[in-house]
């Protein structure tokens, strides 16, 4: 019997061994998607336990702890901290086959050098240990992210935010690069007028351009656009149900934004339409400047409306849809394609069933201009785990190039969720030393090890152009 979590966990052979250890493991990490707060890096701030660096913010934690039995003031409520993480803690043996329970354990090891199982038992020494260490100099989270070996960051900002932190970040010379990502879901949520005409003015404000028309609109974001790539953003980020590309005019357009601006609600497919046109612009100006941009579609999200009052968005109320995602997502490539303005895009999937749409959808793309151009992205959110790993990258090599994907992200809020890359490549070198070992692949180690160490990061480097250094092998990693 394996000792549980040792270093070979997941790995299932020798050969799966020898591609984790030789070529993934020492690969350094570029996270292209995340929610972590850039005033937090900025600041450089030590966490003063490890409740706040583990709980605070972390849904997938809440909706176990509540699954579990326990109140909500213990998740997001006014509990002190330590109260709240005992009853993670009395939680975690009951998140057995959830990711968390390894998610959790890895963390736990790979940052604190704790090996010890989390129990109720257990939570008093473990919670000391940490957060002793939390509040050393060692731990601060730019040290933190240097420990992970993380050599850049995206994170996701709003058009209206002043990317001050960012600011800051380079300012400091920290060597990590920190860049911001353009995230304009506000900037075309339609659905409640009142709000997003308030949206509407913050945007004149910090732009310094009056709005009194779509065009002067377009002008304002687009301001916000430019603003972003001279803090050196070259990505961006849509969190939609599904792609929106209804047929429309300028003319429409423009009608349909003067009777939002006059307080009036829109009907169903004036609504569809000037989302679809909201896409087609922010499609272009990414085109023009050569980023890439990022679709993660198909999460029906606040479910309960009477949290959703209580606590707002991103708490934990949210779960996978079954939108139609295939027609849509044509038309809207093709529209960008036909012109030549279709940018490197990543498409994620939150439905598993979609898998082999998704797989196949990006290849009708692909025209050989850049190796990858458009990608299936990896497993997220309810699907970053062992199991919907597996088939997204399964879906992806039976219809594509699993060869020429640009890997891994945290998609988190957590600083402490890089061993999650760890996973992935475990995962990753397990499929391939499988496939060997049954001789359905040849046992080429020196190039299915390239592979390997392509996907954990050199693809991703040349895909984003983000030069964070040289295309590397685990042989090099070391001397990075």
């Amino acid at each position: 019997m394996k000792k549980f979590l040792d270093e070979n966990f997941l790995l299932e052979s020798k050969t799966a061994q020898q591609l984790y250890h030789d070529f993934a493991k020492q690969m350094p990490i570029i996270d292209y998607h995340n929610h972590l707060p850039p005033d937090q890096i900025a600041n450089d701030i030590n966490f003063q336990n490890l409740t706040q660096v583990w709980l605070y913010g972390d849904h997938y934690k809440w909706r176990a702890m509540r699954t579990n039995g326990v109140h909500e003031s213990y998740c997001t409520g006014d509990k002190d901290d330590y109260a709240k993480f005992e009853k993670w803690a009395a939680t975690v043996p009951y998140t057995l086959r959830n990711p968390l329970y390894h998610w959790t354990h890895l963390e736990l090891q790979r940052y604190y050098g704790i090996n010890k199982i989390l129990s109720s038992e257990t939570a008093k020494e473990i919670y000391d240990e940490a957060s002793a260490k939390l509040q050393t100099a060692d731990y601060s989270v730019r040290n933190l992210l240097r420990m992970a070996n993380v050599k850049v960051l995206c994170t996701t900002d709003d058009p209206i935010d002043s990317l001050e932190h960012h600011a800051k970040i380079k300012a400091d010379g920290f060597e990590i690069k920190i860049l911001p990502a353009f995230r304009p879901d506000k900037a075309m949520n339609v659905d409640d007028v009142a709000t997003f005409n308030t949206y509407v003015d913050k945007v004149e404000a910090v732009s310094n351009v009056s709005v009194s028309s779509y065009d002067d609109y377009l002008k304002a974001l687009k301001n916000r656009h430019d603003f972003f790539a001279t803090m050196g953003s070259t990505v961006s980020d849509h969190g939609l149900e599904q792609i929106y590309a209804e047929d429309y005019t300028e003319a429409e357009i423009r009608t349909i934004f003067s009777k939002i601006r006059s307080g009036k609600a829109l009907d169903y497919t004036e609504n569809l339409k000037i989302k679809s046109a909201f896409l087609v612009e922010f499609a272009k100006w990414d085109a023009e400047k050569g980023w890439v941009q990022q679709f993660h579609l198909g999460a029906l999200r606040n479910n309960n409306a009477r949290m959703m009052r209580l606590l707002g968005p991103d708490t934990g109320w949210d779960s996978i849809g079954d939108f139609s995602q295939g027609k849509a997502l044509a038309k809207f490539l093709n529209k960008l394609d036909t012109t030549d303005q279709l940018a490197k895009t990543i498409l994620y999937n939150l439905n598993p069933a979609d898998n082999e749409v998704m797989a196949t959808m990006i290849g009708n793309f692909n025209d050989g201009s850049v190796a990858g151009k458009v990608q299936f992205g990896s497993g997220w959110w309810f699907l970053d785990q062992k199991d919907g790993m597996i088939k997204q990258m399964n879906a992806l090599s039976n219809m594509g190039l699993l060869s020429k994907f640009v890997g891994m992200l945290t998609d988190s809020r957590s600083f402490m969720s890089y061993p999650r890359h760890e996973y992935f490549r475990r995962i990753l070198c397990n499929m391939f030393g499988s496939e060997i070992e049954n001789g359905e692949l040849p046992n080429n180690i020196e190039w299915v090890g390239k592979v390997i160490e392509d996907i954990c990061f050199n693809n991703a480097n040349a895909y984003f152009g983000f030069n964070a250094v040289n295309k590397i092998t685990a042989k090099s990693a070391a001397l990075v």
